[in-house]
């Protein structure tokens, strides 16, 4: 896989699947907008939601819907955020026992502007949940909390079975990918995860598509596991708008299997590399140690 240039190329076939609608999308719709929720299934038009939901997954995503960053790939809002809503873990934590959730995710804007980056407000929703739907597992997709070790730590006490960051791409594309971010810092925060002593497992994910080269993907695969990193997820990045990243090359399914070989050689318990593979596909079955890439 070399590197492309960024044209305006026509999606092959195999990203062409259809987006179900159907009642149990719509009931989840209606419940969600009654306690002024969001999830990223539904906000983002995953074309894995209904298969997510009919297997009682969701990825809620807390603390609004504006980013105190602008990463070039991502169609969330940048911007001044709203002020933390305190009832939203409670709101959570019901819809989640209303929908019958047998592992919930939850994810977030960077929120740059808090002190604690938002780590006190996941740990309120882990708390929650394990009050409301004590039977269900939890796994966040966090932020990188600016490298503050403290805010992790505020985290991973309050006890979730998954602690999910995903580094995105390869390190040489984040200057232009992600420029807020750094790779490094990424590296270290699922190191501390996995050093901390405690029984979860700690996860990634990264989009293809965007330039990366063989050789850097298989660095990459490589630093995560020094890191310590248990599960990854691969999928294609699909540029939200014109304005956003452009795509550089769209990924045969076949190369997509490729990596998933290469990853599983080197130790990661679980991989999921396919062209549609978000970050939540297939969470719960992940965790089981039982789901297929």
């Amino acid at each position: 896989m070399g590197r492309s240039e960024h044209t305006h190329q026509r999606k092959p076939d195999w990203l062409r699947i259809p987006v179900r609608g159907g009642r149990d999308l719509n009931r989840v719709k209606a419940l969600l907008k009654s306690l002024h929720l969001n999830t990223v299934c539904v906000e983002a038009n995953c074309p894995n939601r209904m298969e997510c939901f009919a297997s009682r997954t969701a990825t809620f995503m807390v603390l609004g819907s504006v980013c105190t960053r602008n990463c070039r790939f991502c169609n969330v809002s940048p911007g001044t955020p709203e002020p933390v809503d305190a009832e939203e873990p409670v709101r959570l934590a019901r819809a989640a026992r209303e929908l019958g959730l047998r592992h919930v995710v939850v994810t977030s804007v960077t929120r740059d502007d808090l002190p604690d980056g938002g780590a006190g407000h996941f740990a309120a929703v882990i708390r929650e949940l394990r009050t409301r739907l004590p039977e269900a597992s939890i796994e966040v997709l966090i932020p990188d909390f600016q490298g503050d070790p403290d805010a992790l730590a505020t985290v991973i006490e309050a006890g979730p079975e998954v602690i999910n960051h995903n580094v995105e791409t390869v390190p040489r594309l984040y200057s232009r990918v992600r420029p807020q971010a750094d790779y490094r810092r990424s590296l270290e925060l699922l190191k501390r995860a996995a050093d901390c002593g405690r029984p979860m497992a700690v996860k990634t994910g990264l989009m293809l598509g965007l330039g990366e080269t063989r050789e850097e993907v298989l660095e990459l695969f490589d630093d995560l596991r020094r890191a310590g990193c248990d599960f990854l997820t691969i999928g294609q990045y699909l540029a939200p708008s014109s304005e956003h990243y452009p795509v550089a090359e769209y990924v045969k399914p076949e190369v997509f299997d490729d990596y998933r070989k290469e990853a599983e050689k080197r130790g990661f318990r679980h991989v999921a590399s396919a062209p549609f593979v978000r970050s939540s596909y297939k969470a719960a079955e992940a965790l089981e140690g039982k789901a297929e890439a």
